[in-house]
């Protein structure tokens, strides 16, 4: 067994120098980005939350979006999910919508509809992790408080010479342990800021531009001249192939669409009908009896159309798309779905879905762009509910 990992005693003097000069670059060279034109917590909470896993030029307009139909805390806490699903429609990683929801709830409930402004007590709320209670403690509150993300992690490793595995936990402490050093102080939310900022524009993970950062001079790695290979990472798993078969299946100008459970792969999205095979099974040969077993329908005119390739972060499914109709008097029953409707095709795209069924939705000439223009009709809004009771079937 390794010996534990530990900086050694002239991290600290490295760290110590940085501050400064780093403050003084955040202050010249930060993006314009809108989060950081205000200071409301509940904005900046939300702009946390979608920065998971998403891009910045992505988040912009849902953003903008979010906090324009949900304004503050409570409006969000009364919405139904589904109306939240359909603003985040498109953004994905769903899990993070139901969770900003149900922390929503709490707060209203548990803290007079004021968001904590201490890091413990924001990780108390549901979705809200170390990263994001010191990202929103010290962004909205001016809390002395770290966060740590990949480009925390790839800035520090760098200045820092840590040459060790960075997924390992005790390397990860380390960096905490730094973060938090380097927090204390004068603008802690600015200091955090500039540190993931640095990161994602000038230390970038590929070619990152060493003359042009304000704290080269006490960069170890770059002393080394070896700051690209900085951070060390073992190599990813290949992700785990997966099978699957999904059906277009039209009547009266509508296809059915089904939701998955609140667990699991794709929790709680939308997505046409089918359910997932061998990898080495025939598509053709299994389609009529995977529909039969997950919606209760008899098929006639099963075709091909294609197939699409989604990636997730363990897995990678190769769906094969086909279209059909159903035999005429069949009714849907359910297995391993927990609700379903007939919409237009179009209509689908404005629902909580993933990537794959984008894709699949693709092959028919069912896109965004489609959808956009597309006359919303009322049989296929959502119908509102009361708060606790299921979907309508």
């Amino acid at each position: 067994m390794s010996e534990p990992f530990r900086l050694d005693d002239t991290s600290a003097d490295r760290i110590r120098g940085i501050r400064a000069p780093l403050l003084r670059w955040y202050d010249a060279n930060r993006r314009d980005l809108p989060w950081r034109r205000t200071r409301d917590p509940y904005a900046i909470w939300i702009s946390e939350a979608m920065l998971q896993q998403t891009r910045v030029e992505t988040v912009i307009p849902y953003w903008e979006r979010f906090l324009d139909r949900f304004p503050d805390i409570a409006s969000l806490a009364r919405a139904e999910l589904d109306e939240v699903y359909a603003v985040w429609t498109g953004l994905g990683y769903y899990s993070r919508a139901r969770n900003l929801k149900a922390a929503a709830e709490s707060v209203v409930r548990d803290h007079g509809g004021r968001l904590p402004d201490d890091a413990e007590s924001l990780r108390g709320l549901r979705g809200i992790g170390r990263y994001t209670a010191g990202a929103i403690a010290s962004i909205a509150f001016d809390r002395e408080e770290p966060l740590v993300d990949g480009n925390v992690i790839r800035v520090l490793a760098r200045v820092l010479g840590i040459r060790a595995d960075s997924t390992r936990r005790d390397v990860v402490e380390a960096i905490w342990s730094v973060a938090g050093r380097l927090v204390r102080g004068t603008r802690p939310g600015d200091l955090n800021q500039a540190l993931m900022e640095l990161g994602a524009t000038t230390c970038t993970p590929r070619s990152p531009a060493c003359l042009a950062c304000p704290i080269r001079s006490r960069c170890d790695a770059h002393a080394a001249g070896d700051a690209e290979t900085l951070p060390i990472k073992p190599k990813k798993a290949k992700q785990k192939p997966m099978r699957a078969v999904a059906v277009w299946i039209e009547r009266e100008g509508r296809i059915l669409a089904v939701r998955r459970p609140e667990e699991g792969l794709m929790a709680g999205l939308w997505e046409l009908p089918g359910g997932e095979i061998g990898t080495d099974e025939a598509p053709s040969d299994r389609v009529a009896e995977v529909l039969r077993r997950h919606v209760g329908l008899e098929l006639r005119g099963v075709e091909p159309v294609g197939s699409v390739e989604h990636l997730f972060t363990h897995r990678r499914l190769a769906l094969d798309v086909f279209r059909a109709r159903p035999v005429p008097g069949g009714r849907v029953r359910r297995e391993g779905f927990v609700a379903h409707r007939w919409l237009r095709p179009e209509a689908l795209l404005e629902l909580a879905h993933a990537g794959a069924t984008r894709k699949a939705l693709a092959l028919f000439g069912v896109t965004n762009e489609v959808s956009a223009r597309a006359a919303r009709d009322p049989r296929d809004r959502t119908p509102r509910r009361p708060r606790g009771a299921s979907a309508r079937p």
